[in-house]
């Protein structure tokens, strides 16, 4: 047991990665860290909170708040500082190396958390603990034994030994095929692109965005020829403006087949496992689905409350996108002269962009040229955060990056103090997952001493040296939207890492996200960022009348797009355990068909095959958490037009009553007390897509 201690202690020593960084406020030492260092660190930090565990369970006196829920709380420090940084790595940054430990690490960190959540000793001490709480405990204490009692039964520590045992089997297998759809999905995204031999099959694109194509296919040793690469989505952003049609249909086709051509990276086979293996989990605990399981301990309580919102905002969406449908299609047969031609999947989004720049006089080429990245960012992001907050952020290049276009920058409070470190990585490359993200590489703790330290992640063009990137507007929305969930980060001030910031529900997680949205078309922000790249003008009045205008134009076909990804979600997540799915697309397509809202015109924003979110980051029967929250953010913002609007005073009214509460509270109950409101109102969200 000494030899034990002392190679463990050595291997601490030596791996950054075991040992707190002494880079400033606990920076990961990025310079330091070596992929070969994963590994080991995993093991050992492993076999420290086990061992640690082992304590906890020997411990001869009797169950207390302190010998017991307290030392599990803390037991998982090293494990936790070794994962944020592999796994913010594997997502942002990854390489073959990385890939196959986490191949090898997803199982074994499985069966580490069944060997904590399935102890049954740890278990009856907890349950001690939780027995006689309301007399011995309150506040954040009394909160973090319910959060890890209910952790514990939600995780199976009541079953019998023999379906612990089958348990355990599952979420291994679980782990592992997560993983890998993971991995292919990255791999087959970016090895899914269409080339194009001639510049003038582009037209419509910008100069910029035709550069940055043949720059792509150079890379990709296609030198004279153009790339367009795919994003994470089924439609893609450059649809709206390529003017041939040939070329729009191969580019859609290549996004909606991805994963699934019977390829090395077809993934189809692991998600009717995945799948399944779900529903038999969901079964073994007691539940007849795996969404009743999932979304039990969230804001909805039931799929049956999902199902509710879903049909609500169905028969809204089904009505209006019938009507811009027709629209879409008269207009194309009117421009072309071609009365027989119908509007396919690749045509809605270049025929919508035309339409509304004759509608509104609105092109979405010339609003690019106002929003330059650095700007919205500085200009956009951080002065509405300063605005309603009072936060300042200051760049700084002293600490070490994960990859040269990282970025660091302190985060001030308005009194001067500094409250966190905030890292951007904004540029597309092949290492990279789709999409867009926050997360931590640590986490508030009062308790641990610790200050938040948090990474945007995003997925734009990186423009040629000497030119800048300019942004659609749905990516400046993106950025924000990012941006609220580090506000969430950022305002944490719980003395649990398990109840801090953004530790809440998934349909709660996205509201302050989704409603720091708003701030990017608040005039006094948008004015402050909106500035033309090459003349520096400010985006002028008629402009953002125009915007203003436009705002509800094609919310239909976006409502429809997560509506429809929504209802796959939770028709993959509503299955038995004996339910065999053979043929998905009929799966989805009958899923659609059932909630009113199959349109091959519109398709889902995901669908199965590349549908990360649920079968690789966390989002299984949770996906509908993005509408959910939305009703949210909608009702709050309601809140925030009727009381001043964009004030400082009502920013710190949010920041207190709702961005700093982390899991403390009950997120409902908050809910109600910031709005008035007795349950959320979704005639809001159906006001503010237009189809109310």
């Amino acid at each position: 047991m000494v030899s034990s201690c002392t190679q463990r202690a050595k291997q601490g020593e030596e791996n950054p990665l075991l040992r707190p960084s002494e880079l400033f406020m606990g920076a990961p030492d990025f310079a330091s860290i070596k992929n070969s260092d994963f590994k080991p660190a995993f093991e050992v930090a492993m076999n420290e909170q086990l061992a640690k565990i082992d304590s906890i369970v020997n411990n001869g006196e009797k169950p207390s708040f302190d010998n017991t829920v307290l030392a599990l709380e803390l037991s998982g420090k090293s494990l936790r500082r070794v994962s944020a940084v592999f796994f913010g790595l594997v997502s942002a940054h990854t390489n073959d190396e990385l890939k196959a430990i986490e191949s090898e690490m997803m199982p074994k960190l499985s069966d580490h958390s069944d060997a904590i959540f399935l102890n049954e000793a740890l278990f009856a001490r907890i349950k001690k603990v939780y027995e006689t709480r309301s007399e011995a405990l309150e506040g954040e204490d009394k909160r973090l034994v319910e959060y890890y009692y209910n952790d514990f039964v939600r995780a199976g520590a009541n079953l019998s030994a023999q379906d612990k045992a089958e348990l355990k089997k599952i979420n291994a297998q679980l782990a592992s095929l997560s993983t890998e759809f993971g991995q292919k999905l990255t791999d087959a995204t970016y090895a899914n692109y269409i080339l194009v031999s001639d510049k003038d099959s582009l037209a419509g694109l910008t100069d910029i965005e035709i550069s940055s194509a043949a720059e792509e296919a150079k890379k990709k040793g296609h030198e004279g020829k153009y790339l367009l690469q795919l994003t994470n989505t089924t439609q893609q952003p450059q649809m709206a403006f390529l003017e041939n049609r040939e070329v729009r249909r191969r580019f859609y086709e290549a996004s909606v087949n991805r994963c699934s051509k019977g390829d090395v990276n077809d993934t189809r086979d692991i998600i009717r496992r995945i799948a399944k293996l779900r529903a038999q989990k969901a079964k073994l605990l007691g539940y007849n689905s795996f969404a009743a399981w999932k979304v039990e301990d969230q804001m909805a309580k039931t799929p049956e409350h999902i199902y509710d919102l879903l049909g609500t905002l169905a028969a809204g969406y089904s009505k209006k996108v019938k009507t811009d449908a027709n629209e879409l299609q008269s207009y194309m047969q009117k421009l072309t002269g071609d009365k027989s031609m119908k509007l396919e999947a690749w045509d809605w989004a270049y025929y919508a962009e035309k339409l509304r720049k004759e509608k509104y006089d609105l092109d979405e080429n010339t609003l690019k040229s106002y929003f330059v990245l650095d700007s919205v960012l500085h200009n956009g992001v951080f002065y509405a955060a300063n605005a309603l907050y009072g936060l300042s952020f200051k760049e700084r290049d002293d600490l070490p990056v994960y990859q040269e276009d990282v970025r660091v920058f302190d985060v001030f409070d308005k009194g001067g103090e500094q409250i966190a470190l905030l890292y951007t990585d904004f540029y597309k490359r092949p290492s990279k997952s789709g999409g867009a993200w926050m997360s931590n590489w640590q986490e508030q703790s009062t308790v641990e001493g610790t200050k938040p330290i948090i990474y945007n992640v995003c997925n734009y063009t990186k423009p040629e040296p000497g030119k800048p990137c300019l942004l659609t507007f749905d990516e400046v929305g993106t950025l924000f939207h990012e941006f609220g969930h580090t506000l969430h980060g950022l305002f944490a001030s719980q003395k649990y890492v398990s109840l801090s910031g953004t530790a809440v529900p998934r349909d709660f997680v996205e509201m302050p996200s989704q409603f720091n949205e708003h701030w990017a078309v608040e005039p006094s922000v948008l004015t402050h960022y909106a500035k033309h790249y090459q003349t520096g003008e400010v985006v002028p009045d008629s402009l953002l009348t125009k915007m203003e205008e436009a705002s509800h134009f094609n919310q239909a076909y976006s409502l429809g797009e997560n509506l429809s990804a929504v209802t796959i979600d939770m028709a993959w997540h509503s299955i038995s355990a004996d339910t065999d799915i053979n043929d998905i697309e009929a799966f989805e397509a009958e899923a659609l068909k059932k909630m009113g809202i199959l349109n091959a015109q519109v398709p889902p924003r995901y669908k199965s095959p590349y549908f990360r979110h649920i079968f690789s980051i966390g989002y299984a029967a949770g996906y509908y958490a993005y509408l959910w929250s939305e009703v949210l953010d909608q009702n709050i913002y309601t809140w925030f037009k009727a009381n001043g609007g964009m004030t400082a005073e009502g920013g710190q009214r949010f920041r207190e009553m709702i961005l700093s509460k982390g899991h403390t509270e009950d997120l409902a109950k908050l809910f109600s007390l910031f709005t008035g409101l007795e349950k959320p109102k979704v005639e809001d969200l159906l006001k503010s897509r237009g189809v109310m």
